[in-house]
């Protein structure tokens, strides 16, 4: 369903991205920000997922500055691994990259944003920081609940697991708390539940968190 293709962001600098198209008219764009596992299998599918929805979705490849055409498992090795490049990423180059993701999906209309894992978080800062996004979905995002200063640009839907060893459950509620306007589920399930490869795969809470997220983008982007 989808394919590669390439993206230049403001500061010039070229990227991939994995792009999948709708068979019909697009409701809308997405931007989907992969996890410290490059745009892998699972990433690619999450986009054919959501082409299937009817949007336009494009993953862009945030590891290419550091180290290109990164895809990786979930074995102990691929963790290490990711978290090492993840360790060499700008913050400010992964929203200049999501940003060119966003103007390559607004072809298709109103863009939202959804992210995973590091993605969660990057998507977070996104949502503060790059215009043009109409609504913003991320699933356990690593290090948002310690950044509560953020002014949010557009509506935000976060999910989060309940038993999340690198999240503390205490840590959603505190966002909750913090932004009231941000709606913040949470599901008995551990870190990465949406990801059917790995071992803390939840079926339930993905489904549900899907069909919740599905409805959010619905009510703000198409």
């Amino acid at each position: 369903m989808g394919k590669i293709i390439e993206l230049v962001a403001e500061d010039g600098f070229r990227l991939s991205a994995y792009r999948a198209d709708p068979a019909g008219a697009p409701r809308g764009g997405l931007v989907v920000v992969q996890e410290i596992f490059g745009v892998n299998r699972h990433i690619r599918g999450v986009c054919d997922g959501y082409a299937a929805d009817g949007y336009l979705a494009v993953a862009p490849a945030l590891f290419d500055r550091v180290q290109p055409g990164v895809e990786l498992g979930y074995a102990p090795k691929d963790i290490e691994a990711g978290r090492a490049i993840r360790a060499g990423c700008d913050l400010d180059h992964a929203i200049a990259d999501v940003a060119a993701a966003r103007d390559v999906a607004g072809a298709a209309g109103r863009v939202g944003i959804v992210g995973y894992c590091w993605g969660g978080f990057v998507v977070w800062r996104a949502a503060s920081r790059a215009r043009g996004f109409s609504a913003a979905i991320t699933y356990y995002g690593g290090g948002m609940t310690d950044a509560l200063d953020e002014k949010l640009l557009c509506p935000v839907m976060s999910h989060f697991g309940e038993s999340d060893h690198a999240i503390p459950i205490e840590g959603a509620r505190k966002l909750a708390a913090a932004y009231p306007g941000v709606v913040v589920h949470t599901y008995d399930a551990g870190h990465g539940f949406n990801c059917e490869e790995r071992g803390s795969y939840d079926a339930e809470a993905a489904r549900l968190a899907r069909s919740r997220t599905i409805e959010f983008l619905r009510r703000n982007v198409g």
